[in-house]
């Protein structure tokens, strides 16, 4: 998600340390500090405006919650929702979500949400598709034992694509859904920006579920 530059945003991040970080490398292994306590903690791979990893956090205060978000105005969007929510259990990440083995210490994560990522849909792109090996690899070094992936598209082929990659990695598929709002889950199931907007238009949602 891309919004137009907000001068507002830098500024807005660096006085509120306490909720938000540009530099999450210093907290790797140490995250649990960032929290009112400690519990298992979630990590959604770009946060867009926040409305999946805001609503999860008020769903589930028992779980600590961390959003990535690269794009300084669209985390800063979610960070004014935060101020004005305080959120004990949720904390924010201004930075590429490509770097997440780098933010987090092996085993120390219980679940990665992957929500409506950029489908790069060029062949020669495959690479900076958050599903290719690269990024398994990635997620099965951070993620704990009995860890899993969550992954939500409305793209036909990145779902097909993330299919087949996961596969070759060896992962295990716990669930498959190929229309996610016409299954049992879709009671429970918390939906992002885009997922509201593409379900309305009557957009087929795709999901699974994984481990390594």
């Amino acid at each position: 998600m891309r919004l137009r530059n907000k001068p507002w945003a830098r500024p807005l991040i660096e006085a509120n340390p306490q909720f938000i970080t540009t530099d999450p490398k210093k907290y790797r292994s140490e995250w649990q500090k960032r929290f009112k306590k400690i519990a298992p903690l979630f990590v959604e791979i770009g946060t867009g405006k926040g409305q999946f990893i805001i609503e999860m956090a008020q769903k589930h205060p028992e779980r600590n919650f961390i959003g990535i978000e690269l794009q300084t105005s669209v985390a800063a969007v979610v960070l004014k929702k935060q101020l004005e929510l305080k959120l004990d259990n949720l904390q924010l990440i201004c930075a590429n979500g490509s770097g997440v083995s780098e933010y987090f210490e092996d085993g120390e994560v219980a679940v990665i949400y992957l929500n409506f990522s950029d489908p790069w849909p060029k062949k020669k792109q495959a690479k900076r598709r958050l599903t290719y090996p690269t990024f398994l690899e990635q997620y099965k070094n951070v993620l704990e034992k009995k860890g899993h992936l969550e992954f939500k598209t409305d793209n036909r082929g990145l779902f097909e694509y993330s299919l087949k990659s996961m596969n070759n990695f060896g992962m295990i598929f716990d669930k498959i859904s190929l229309n996610l709002h016409q299954s049992d889950e879709a009671e429970d199931n918390v939906m992002t920006e885009y997922e509201e907007k593409f379900s309305q238009r009557g957009q087929v949602i795709y999901k699974l579920e994984a481990h390594f």
